[in-house]
């Protein structure tokens, strides 16, 4: 039963069908099942398939937009009855995260500071088309050390670079870890611009920012460390 509940979970994602991915959700929960091994092993399964299917052009951009406001409907079913892990009582860190100026696209920002959240950051998720100074003044509000930059088109990835030259023109580089992902992102344009890492999708997103947190390399890092 909880291997066919993940996988319609997943296949509710696939299909864009916001309201059936509700439903499984409460069933999942129902059923007792743990609603953060849900979201791992169901409903970001779903995320990714969409998501390869979108790269090899067997989706298209409504396909994808559907899929994330699945997700997001399980995301509000689980989220009250998500407890975030803590080590030794105290989050593991503050992060900033945003798509980038120019970009409007959300979805896998979304997953990914949920998921971060759920593994126990705390994550200031500042939307869509986010300004290369916003970026860097919230991360000084807050005190976060990792920024994370989201880029679905190749032409806004543009400005995961800028936020960087920003960083380095204003003295603050050596202050935050900047991560990169989304579909216009590549290791190749990680290690081009000076980023601290990539990951491929959410749950690599959530390896990479535990890494660097844990490393004891302060940043920014000689090279890029490459999830996918």
């Amino acid at each position: 039963m909880k291997e066919e509940l993940l996988d319609k979970l997943a296949k509710t994602i696939v299909d864009g069908d916001e309201q059936a991915a509700g439903k499984v959700a409460g069933e999942i929960l129902s059923a007792g099942m743990n609603p953060v091994e849900a979201i791992k092993q169901g409903a970001t399964k779903g995320l990714d398939e969409i998501g390869e299917k979108y790269q090899r052009l067997e989706a298209f951009l409504p396909e994808l937009i559907r899929a994330g406001e699945a997700m997001k409907a399980c995301l509000a079913v689980f989220m009250p009855h998500i407890k975030p892990e803590e080590e030794g009582g105290i989050k593991l860190g503050r992060m900033v995260i945003g798509t980038v100026a120019g970009d409007i696209h959300d979805i896998g920002k979304s997953i990914v500071a949920t998921m971060l959240t759920v593994t126990g950051f705390e994550v200031y998720d500042l939307g869509i088309n986010v300004s290369v100074k916003r970026f860097v003044e919230k991360a000084a509000e807050v005190e976060a050390k990792i920024i994370g930059l989201s880029a679905l088109l190749t032409q806004s990835s543009y400005y995961q670079h800028e936020v960087i030259k920003y960083l380095k023109d204003t003295g603050l580089r050596k202050k935050y870890y900047v991560v990169i992902g989304g579909a216009a992102v590549t290791p190749e344009w990680a290690t081009e611009i000076g980023a601290d890492g990539y990951g491929k999708m959410a749950p690599h997103a959530c390896q990479l920012v535990k890494r660097l947190v844990t490393g004891g390399m302060p940043p920014p890092l000689p090279e890029p460390i490459i999830i996918q």
